[in-house]
């Protein structure tokens, strides 16, 4: 009778360690395709804090992977998650088709694929990006109406052969090209703000009669060119969204000297969302079917008059840039979106760790599938006759 209930408590023992078991956490892997930039590691370090933040803490294991610019290394890297049972990839592809295979095995596995801010074409994976959204186009609009619709603009690329380059590159030569009076002078900054630097200051210097600047990422280092060229008078710029940007356009000192444009482009704030939006997937609180596979990202938009400093450590009250006391000049401040992203703070961008009492809040905002748009969300498809039509700005200087 003795050993009856022995037996019968340990039963309940068990019980009660199986009612009180964690469930399986879900096993995503998060995979780079190339590390060191200011960029990247923001949407990095927003994946991380993202799951390391309650309820997600014990819901993911999350695993980091850099695969380097190589698609062979990519694909091998993207196999051994799927057979090490990976239940999704959140990635920065190397390429929109090179992997197209592997993920397509991976899909039917089971594995979830979302893509960040460059997609893939295989059409079993999600994406979320800003690439369809008009950063080229707009900016470079922009960039025209401050000018009047003449003279010589410098044109700083990204990096050659990039799908972003040739988004962005194409929608601002759609304006540029319907104004004859505009001059273009084009180069490759690689992205980063001292190759932007040193390509500015030779561009100057074989063409010191510049009247603007269009500028993608490194945008803070064109400033820093004109700065360092000794001239009085500065020019009108557009660029993405560096800190050290923002800076020079809310400069009243740089303003009196004819520093005016706007701040926008790609932002590391896809990979959160993407994030996001994978878990509302996996834990069912959203259904995949209800999900398109190709989502746009809101382009941000920050005219030089509506650059704000903020404060505190997030983005609050309208504010929208950082003391140069808080992060480097190449701080891509559009890592934050309140209404998308209000767990993240300065330590979730700079360091991956959780901002101290945030909890998951679920997506609430409109979900945009993006357009038809031939490389980046079809492969042969018909684009759209407006394809480079403008939403943040309208043309005001005459062709």
């Amino acid at each position: 009778m003795l050993m009856t209930a022995a037996f019968v408590l340990a039963l309940l023992a068990g019980s009660n360690d199986a009612a009180v078991a964690q469930p399986k956490k879900f096993k995503i892997y998060l995979s780079l395709s190339f590390s060191g930039d200011a960029w990247l590691s923001e949407a990095a370090n927003i994946v991380k804090a993202l799951a390391a933040t309650p309820p997600y803490d014990k819901q993911v294991e999350l695993k980091e992977v850099i695969s380097g610019m190589d698609p062979q290394k990519q694909i091998s890297d993207y196999e051994s998650m799927i057979a090490s049972g990976a239940d999704a990839i959140i990635s920065m592809p190397v390429s929109t088709t090179a992997l197209n295979r592997t993920i397509r095995r991976g899909c039917d596995k089971g594995v979830v694929f979302m893509m960040f801010e460059l997609t893939s074409l295989e059409p079993c994976t999600y994406n979320v990006s800003t690439l369809t959204s008009g950063f080229g186009e707009n900016s470079a609009q922009e960039l025209v109406n401050l000018i009047n619709g003449k003279g010589n603009v410098f044109v700083v690329r990204l990096i050659p052969g990039f799908i972003a380059d040739v988004r962005h590159y194409n929608g601002a030569m759609s304006v540029f090209r319907r104004y004859p009076r505009i001059k273009t002078f084009e180069y490759y900054g690689n992205a980063t703000d001292e190759t932007v630097q040193a390509e500015t200051s030779k561009a100057l210097a074989a063409h010191p009669d510049v009247d603007a600047i269009w500028s993608t990422a490194g945008e803070s280092g064109a400033v820093k060119a004109l700065l360092a060229s000794g001239r009085q008078k500065l020019v009108p710029m557009t660029g993405e969204a560096s800190n050290g940007f923002r800076l020079a356009l809310a400069d009243p000192k740089l303003q009196a000297r004819g520093l005016r444009g706007v701040s926008s482009g790609g932002t590391p704030a896809t990979a959160g969302y993407a994030f996001k939006l994978l878990m509302e997937m996996l834990t069912k609180q959203r259904n995949k079917a209800s999900v398109p596979h190709y989502v746009e990202y809101p382009l941000p938009w920050v005219p030089a008059d509506k650059v704000k400093i903020c404060t505190g450590d997030r983005f609050a009250n309208g504010c929208n840039a950082f003391p140069k006391s808080k992060v480097q000049d190449s701080f891509f401040d559009e890592v934050f979106n309140p209404a998308i992203l209000p767990e993240l703070s300065l330590t979730s961008a700079l360091d991956g760790k959780p901002t101290p009492g945030a909890r998951i809040q679920k997506l609430t905002n409109p979900i945009v599938a993006a357009p038809r748009e031939p490389g980046i969300t079809c492969d042969r498809c018909t684009p759209p006759p407006d394809l480079y039509h403008l939403t943040k700005v309208k043309a005001t200087a005459k062709p």
